[in-house]
């Protein structure tokens, strides 16, 4: 896998473009405003065709290039569809510009496998910060692109429309069953790994809700 990584926007999201080296199929993970020509740029230098936009939830600062780039690239997007509405009636809340419509042509589901070159990502239905918030799993390579459901040293907002506390609280005990090298990329801030975060994911667990 090769992975290519930016963080843009007013709220830091991290945006993700991921390639099978040999076929140069590529997907991009989270689209938010403004990535069109960062991603733009980086498949042309690489002569990399996008074949899929994913969004890991439908907020606002995840999803307002998904129309420009699906546009520009012909890639189709994926979104869980418990989101789908956030997607083609989207709620700005307390965004500093428009959020453009985008419409689905893919629906995301617990288990499914998104497919590009030889690269296989497993989508685990995450709940809690959204009600069809996903993570994708790339078992081979040992990564986790976990939107915002997992942060280094903290979760997801629960306070936004779609969150929910005891479905977080479920996701996150969910997460804390994968391996410790398991490297964690998140909708914001830095990377870590399932070990990182392990304690306090267990005590999340084994309590059975969020800490306080």
């Amino acid at each position: 896998m090769e992975a290519l990584h930016r963080v843009v926007g007013p709220v830091a999201t991290n945006v993700h473009i991921l390639a099978d080296a040999r076929t140069r199929e590529a997907i991009a993970i989270d689209t938010a405003t403004p990535s069109l020509a960062w991603i733009a740029d980086e498949l042309a230098a690489r002569d990399w065709t996008l074949k899929l936009i994913v969004s890991t939830h439908g907020h606002w600062d995840h999803i307002g290039d998904n129309s420009a780039v699906a546009a520009h690239t012909g890639a189709d997007i994926a979104v869980h569809g418990l989101d789908r509405v956030r997607l083609t009636d989207p709620e700005p809340i307390w965004a500093p510009f428009d959020i453009v419509p985008s419409v689905p042509a893919v629906e995301l589901a617990e288990g499914g496998v998104i497919r590009f070159g030889e690269l296989r990502l497993t989508v685990l239905h995450t709940p809690g910060h959204t009600e069809g918030s996903v993570c994708l799993l790339a078992g081979d390579e040992g990564r986790l692109y976990s939107g915002d459901t997992l942060f280094a040293g903290s979760w997801g907002r629960t306070d936004l429309p779609g969150g929910d506390e005891r479905a977080m609280a479920e996701s996150l005990a969910r997460l804390s069953g994968l391996e410790d090298p398991v490297r964690v990329f998140p909708g914001h801030g830095r990377d870590t790994t399932i070990g990182a975060e392990r304690g306090w994911l267990e005590l999340v667990r084994d309590s059975g809700r969020l800490l306080v």
